[in-house]
């Protein structure tokens, strides 16, 4: 797949990411909200988080949303734009506030794992197809959406669909499901990210979000399920991530004419919240870059394998040189890596010598 320009606008840049963020509290101390004395003042927001990401590993990118007219949304545009992010087309709404949300310490894969969202009535959930600038959506190389957006509200919905929706040179469309259960609710279906995903070019999905969404059960059955998108990248946890795609580049792991598997690095987690995100910005990186499907599996696993030995949501990438000779690693030498806090801060060979387990 090559990735090319939407025109010949001076606006055009590398990756739009289009979704809400929200303040994030961070607890001071591990335990349940309930008991938490304190908490840090955080960003997070799967497409901004996607955004600033790709811009720490020197892409040029773009952030549109809708934000409060209050403290908060001057605290969102501001930290995203510290990043290097164009934050210019992200619009002030003066009678909805800026979505927050509270969370414990712990994995969100834990049962005592507790997030308190306060986004109902969000300024983003009153995005619609006539309420952004659709030019600034579409004038990027690579259009970062997820399913979350389509969660909040009709007139959002109705904006991802026009974004998904076939038509001439529109940019590449990148779709991470993100199923967020508590989001739908009783009565409303997800399989409308089915019919999303179906849109795009290149699809994240978790193995078990596909089970829970859809009623899919491997990662098979959900390339059968979404046949249209160009890649399809199914990420099974800590077992790693396979890209189907239909223009296999000859270079697979382990591979069966369509498939491509990579299995996930060694790494001692600090916090497994953000490693989604940053899965698919290591893998855009690497498309924009035009590496094969193996690579760009590998630089997700990196860039995943960053935000995961850090506490927060967001880190910054590995340093490209870096992580161009670790996804360079055979196989053997991938399979054996293990990466700890402070890994992006040292030099390859030093990373390459990380003990194994």
């Amino acid at each position: 797949m090559t990735v090319t320009g939407t025109g010949n606008a001076p606006d055009v840049v590398d990756v739009v990411a289009l979704g809400e963020s929200m303040v994030t509290f961070l607890p001071a101390r591990p335990g349940r909200l309930a008991d938490v004395p304190s908490f840090h003042r955080s960003i997070g927001g799967a497409e901004s988080n996607v955004a600033c990401a790709l811009a720490a590993a020197g892409h040029t990118t773009r952030w549109v949303s809708r934000v409060g007219a209050d403290g908060f949304g001057d605290h969102l545009v501001e930290a995203i734009g510290a990043y290097g992010v164009d934050v210019s087309h992200v619009r002030r709404d003066p009678s909805r506030p800026t979505g927050v949300y509270f969370r414990t310490a712990g994995d969100r894969a834990d049962d005592a794992h507790e997030v308190a969202y306060y986004r109902a009535g969000s300024a983003a959930s009153a995005m619609s197809p006539a309420g952004v600038d659709l030019d600034a959506v579409r004038a990027g190389r690579v259009l970062h959406l997820s399913g979350i957006t389509a969660a909040l509200s009709p007139d959002c919905l109705a904006l991802m669909r026009e974004l998904t929706a076939p038509r001439p040179g529109r940019p590449l469309i990148s779709f991470d499901v993100n199923h967020r259960p508590g989001l739908w609710g009783e009565g409303r279906n997800p399989d409308v990210l089915l019919e999303l995903a179906r849109g795009a070019d290149i699809v994240f999905v978790g193995e078990d979000e596909a089970l829970q969404a859809w009623g899919l059960r491997g990662a098979r059955a959900v390339r059968e399920a979404l046949p249209e998108p160009e890649i399809v990248v199914v990420k099974q946890g800590k077992g790693g991530a396979v890209a189907f795609d239909k223009d296999t580049d000859g270079l697979c792991e382990d591979a069966d004419g369509t498939a491509t598997f990579v299995r996930a690095l060694h790494v001692d987690v600090v916090a497994a919240v953000g490693a989604g995100d940053a899965f698919a910005a290591g893998f855009l990186s690497a498309t924009l870059r035009g590496l094969p499907v193996r690579d760009r599996l590998r630089h997700g696993h990196l860039a995943a394998a960053a935000t995961l030995t850090t506490p927060g949501d967001l880190t910054t990438p590995p340093p490209r040189p870096l992580a161009d000779r670790l996804a360079a690693l055979d196989a053997p030498a991938w399979e054996t890596l293990r990466l700890g806090p402070g890994w992006t801060d040292a030099d390859a060979e030093a990373a390459e010598e990380a003990p194994t387990p």
